[in-house]
């Protein structure tokens, strides 16, 4: 349980701080309002967090999900609160999470994720950071990494997607009526989470994920 409050509380952090630059990366292209959506909502969730069920990892990240999709703005707030919604299902009861779990809690996300917003890899959203990043744990986890190695691989396979979406042509969102003007910037979403699961990665190897 530790290892998901740990997780969730470093995504509201993250969220949090960089609501400045998310919301410039999105004014590139979209509304600009990614970057504010993301941290108000995420700062509701901190307000009542103590107050969040703790039975199990699977429902408290429902809970989470659940504030979430109540509180973010627009169009992230489905989407990120169905990424917790499915997540937390697929984590069930379980009380400490393996590898494996993780993989299968994130193939869930986004599997929630790509049929709430009708969108895949390709079009330029955070699942072209998401889906690589899962990708690679996965291989990891495979491969017996242990806890620290396997996350600090999938910060750098979130990055370099990330940084990859400068490429693509936006096919979702507000974005994609700009059309080739999309190409040259980086996807907000998908830089999201990449700034995400780099903190995650950073404060895992400092403190540890009781911390």
């Amino acid at each position: 349980m530790a290892q998901t409050e740990f997780v969730v509380r470093s995504i509201a952090d993250t969220a949090i701080e960089n609501e400045k630059y998310f919301g410039d990366l999105d004014s590139v292209v979209g509304d600009g309002d990614f970057g504010y959506s993301l941290a108000r909502g995420f700062e509701k969730l901190l307000e009542g967090w103590d107050g969040i069920d703790r039975s199990d990892a699977g429902t408290f990240l429902k809970r989470c999900g659940m504030v979430i999709s109540s509180r973010i703005g627009g169009t992230s707030g489905p989407i990120w609160g169905t990424a917790f919604l499915r997540a937390g299902t697929a984590c069930g009861d379980a009380a400490e999470l393996s590898g494996e779990q993780v993989v299968a809690m994130l193939r869930a996300a986004i599997d929630g994720i790509k049929a709430r917003g009708q969108s895949d890899v390709g079009d330029k959203t955070l699942l072209d950071a998401l889906v690589p990043m899962t990708d690679r744990l996965e291989q990891e986890v495979k491969a017996g990494a242990g806890a620290e190695d396997a996350i600090r691989a999938m910060a750098g396979a979130a990055r370099e997607a990330a940084d990859a979406t400068s490429s693509m042509v936006a096919k979702r969102g507000r974005a994609a009526y700009t059309g080739e003007r999309s190409r040259g910037s980086v996807d907000a979403g998908a830089m999201a989470v990449a700034v995400i699961t780099e903190r995650i990665s950073e404060t895992w190897q400092k403190q540890g994920a009781a911390s």
